[in-house]
């Protein structure tokens, strides 16, 4: 099986010169993260004195340095290497999910035409953190071909109801909000031809900045015009439950400064808020952890898989469920904050599911 990457490179042009330069990104955010040059040099694979030889091109045709050594301190950053570094890691977040899905495109299409005989599965889910890593086992699974497009919420049911999809990932919030979010789906699944299987449940809230200085705790805390707010795009299933949440505490939308400006994923708007462009963000705990921000939890989700029931005897479907029931999945759950397993892989009727 072919399989393609396709990574985002960046780079730098003066007006006056032709030329351009490429900055490795992940090489100075290695040196954010751990203060050692040598640390990053070694994961670029060049010597320690290459790696200065990188720092101060950059820092010439930038005309500020980029990284600066102090005696018994290491390495570290100056704040426009550190700006570099964020806007490299709101770049991946932002566009990493857009260029897995063009890559998975273009993988089908080639992978049709070579002469070999494969499980096929198509699953379209919501991106966040337990999917991707359902995606990297199942990538492992051999003579196996996953066929995995990142999409909202909600058009992942219209992908199933449509034959465009076998899987289509869900997910509904517990509690007084679940009733109100299992109507938006009425007609799209039929108790008699649709099974649900399970998979885990994930903590949702607000990301704010680490100690919280501007003491978000509360929805109504956003309505402070001050307050700088990034919301999720709006076909994502994140966007549609802070409404929902916005209208059970009776709160107008409008009166949020920055609710119309909009990221695709979890990942892109606690980017937003770790580099200081926003104060906050409504998304998962796992986001929240991955870039140091404080997490206000708000409520609970259950994340599931929808199916046609002809679709469970497809021997790809049921090397899913095998890889869902692993020890090793379990695992790699564990280690995401605010998620946690739930069933995964029980197959269960959608009346079990979706009664309030």
């Amino acid at each position: 099986m072919i399989r393609i990457e396709i990574d985002p490179v960046w780079r730098f042009r003066r007006d006056e010169d032709s030329q351009s330069l490429q900055v490795m990104l992940d090489f100075l955010a290695e040196i954010k993260s751990t203060g050692k040059i040598t640390k990053a040099a070694d994961r670029a694979g060049v010597s320690y004195r290459h790696a200065w030889n990188l720092i101060e091109k950059w820092s010439a045709f930038f005309g500020t340095p980029l990284a600066v050594r102090k005696r018994g301190s290491g390495t570290s950053l100056t704040p426009f290497g550190d700006k570099l570094v964020w806007a490299g890691q709101r770049l991946e977040a932002r566009l990493g999910p857009l260029l897995q899905n063009l890559s998975q495109e273009l993988e089908t299409e080639i992978n049709q035409l070579l002469p070999h005989q494969r499980l096929i599965l198509r699953v379209h889910a919501s991106h966040g953190f337990a999917v991707p890593k359902l995606r990297e086992l199942l990538s492992r699974e051999p003579g196996m071909g996953i066929d995995f497009r990142y999409v909202g919420n909600q058009n992942s049911l219209v992908s199933l109801a449509h034959d465009g999809c076998d899987l289509a990932g869900m997910h509904l919030p517990q509690g007084e909000l679940r009733k109100r979010s299992i109507a938006a789906t009425k007609g799209w699944l039929s108790p008699g031809g649709h099974r649900v299987i399970g998979f885990v449940i994930r903590e949702m809230g607000l990301m704010v900045a680490p100690g919280n200085p501007l003491g978000i705790t509360s929805l109504e805390r956003l309505l402070d015009p001050q307050i700088r707010f990034v919301n999720r795009d709006p076909d994502s299933g994140a966007r549609m439950l802070f409404a929902q949440l916005l209208a059970q505490h009776g709160i107008d939308p409008s009166r949020i400064n920055g609710y119309e400006h909009a990221e695709f994923t979890h990942a892109a708007v606690a980017a937003y808020v770790a580099s200081g462009m926003a104060d906050v963000a409504f998304g998962v705990e796992a986001a929240a952890s991955q870039f140091g921000l404080d997490f206000v939890r708000l409520l609970t989700e259950d994340y599931f898989f929808v199916c046609r029931k002809e679709t469970l005897e497809l021997e790809a479907v049921k090397r899913v469920l095998s890889v869902m029931r692993s020890q090793e999945f379990h695992a790699a759950i564990s280690q995401l904050p605010g998620y946690r397993v739930n069933d995964a892989g029980t197959i269960r009727t959608v009346r079990d599911v979706f009664r309030t």
